[in-house]
């Protein structure tokens, strides 16, 4: 007997589904840095040039290419290199743990780039076509 609720044959469709989503929440991210849409505070009058500026445009070009699932593997794993970065660089100095430190979000998209990176880009992908 097995406790399955939803059948393994499904897994490429939830994982596609799992791309899109995450690729949706993470393009607020570049939209954000570069377009001001939705506005943060914090990136009025960022610098094109500057460190947040170059990952708002990896955020940004990254974000779309693994949305319509195009070069999948590639696109997320460098987009889990950027958020590695992003914790070890801007997080983990200010505290050990990741609820302390608001480094959990950059955490969780590296590893749930890293996962799209190996196993690829599911369904609804046009890598797939």
């Amino acid at each position: 007997m097995t406790l399955r609720i939803i059948p393994e044959r499904y897994l490429p469709h939830v994982q596609g589904l799992l791309r899109i989503a995450t690729a949706l929440l993470f393009l607020q991210h570049g939209t954000a840095k570069l377009f001001g849409v939705p506005h943060v505070d914090m990136f009025n009058g960022l610098k094109l040039l500057s460190l947040l500026g170059v990952g708002g445009v990896i955020e940004l070009v990254g974000g779309a290419l693994l949305l319509i699932g195009l070069f999948t593997r590639p696109v997320a794993f460098i987009l889990s290199g950027e958020m590695a970065v992003a914790y070890f660089g801007f997080h983990a100095f200010q505290n050990f743990w990741p609820i302390l430190n608001k480094g959990e979000l950059a955490a969780l998209y590296c590893f749930v780039f890293l996962f799209l990176a190996v196993a690829g880009p599911g369904k609804f992908a046009v890598d797939r076509a």
